[in-house]
């Protein structure tokens, strides 16, 4: 826990925050219904549709998450011209943000991922997407994007979900180029070997596993699997997510602190590493200390998932459980 009247301070400071979020974006598309029936189809139920929602998705979700805590958050990224990219700018602009770092392509196809629930459970998830190996032509778009935005930013989060918008060459521009700004990775296997001196690197467990060929089975296990992460990928702090277990942020491979999760009823973890990649940077953006930053990250998921759907916190919500 962090003392009150401490914590109001670090809530307070976040619309101070411009950050930008370098990624892939998806639609989250939400069919809800009920259940009555089987099909006499085959052995699948029968779902009455009544009613449809769409969610910022991939790294539009952390955008989202920073939006709802009050900060500046500015996507930048790759959309088709289709329905659901356009569902997807329509959804950012009612939330108020920017889509200036935008690149739209007509031969591109918008990620979408619909969830069938019933009941308060999903029932089952339909991807539409084809992702493409992203153009040079294309990827000088997005580094002129970054160009004109980078001025004033106090943080860059590349949310990396491997589709096609987080390339090697653009993980080079960004850390030449990101100058005195804080830089968070939310890392995926794709690009293990070109993850280099982050400021933050928010992995969760597998991915730990994977980047340091490590099986993490107990605390020992813990420490020598974050030791070869910092050796291979040079950052500065690395912030472990264990699920039940809490996380565990390391500032160097011999210190670490063990944050316990927050006892609460797990509706939906969907979007739940967004919610904590976009906690801890803001955090540490407006003056918190990393040890802070991940506490209110841990607290921040502990309610997000709690929630059904992809979801964010407000900062009152923030502010009882941090």
């Amino acid at each position: 826990m962090i003392e009150k009247d401490r914590l109001h301070a670090i809530i307070e400071r976040f619309s101070t925050a411009k950050i930008l979020v370098v990624g892939d974006m998806m639609l989250d598309r939400f069919v809800w219904g009920n259940v009555e029936r089987i099909s006499p189809e085959a052995p699948v139920p029968v779902v009455h549709v009544t009613r449809e929602s769409v969610h910022l998705g991939g790294s539009a979700n952390v955008v989202a998450n920073l939006k709802a805590l009050g900060a500046t958050a500015t996507p930048v990224g790759l959309l088709g011209e289709d329905e659901p990219g356009r569902a997807l700018q329509e959804t950012l602009r009612k939330q108020g943000i920017s889509l200036e770092g935008l690149v739209i392509d007509p031969c591109q196809t918008t990620i979408e991922k619909t969830r069938i629930i019933a009941h308060n459970q999903q029932v089952v998830r339909v991807d539409r997407e084809l992702p493409q190996p992203l153009s040079s032509e294309l990827e000088t778009q997005i580094k002129a994007r970054l160009d004109n935005l980078m001025a004033g930013t106090q943080a860059v989060i590349v949310s990396d979900y491997a589709k096609c918008v987080i390339t090697p060459s653009l993980l080079a521009y960004l850390q030449a180029k990101h100058g005195g700004a804080l830089l968070a990775i939310d890392p995926k296997e794709k690009n293990f070997d070109y993850y280099r001196n982050a400021d933050i690197m928010t992995p969760n467990q597998h991915e730990a596993e994977l980047l340091s060929g490590i099986e993490i089975h107990g605390e020992a296990d813990l420490r020598v699997a974050a030791a070869r992460i910092f050796e291979r990928l040079e950052c500065k702090r690395l912030l472990i997510t264990l699920g039940e277990q809490g996380m565990a942020l390391f500032r160097g491979p011999d210190d670490h602190i063990r944050i316990p999760t927050r006892s609460r009823e797990v509706y939906d973890v969907s979007g739940a590493g967004d919610t904590v990649i976009a906690v801890y940077t803001l955090a540490r953006t407006v003056g918190a200390s990393d040890h802070e930053a991940a506490v209110l990250a841990n607290a921040a998921a502990g309610v997000v998932v709690a929630k059904l759907g992809t979801a964010t916190l407000s900062p009152e919500e923030l502010m009882l459980v941090g």
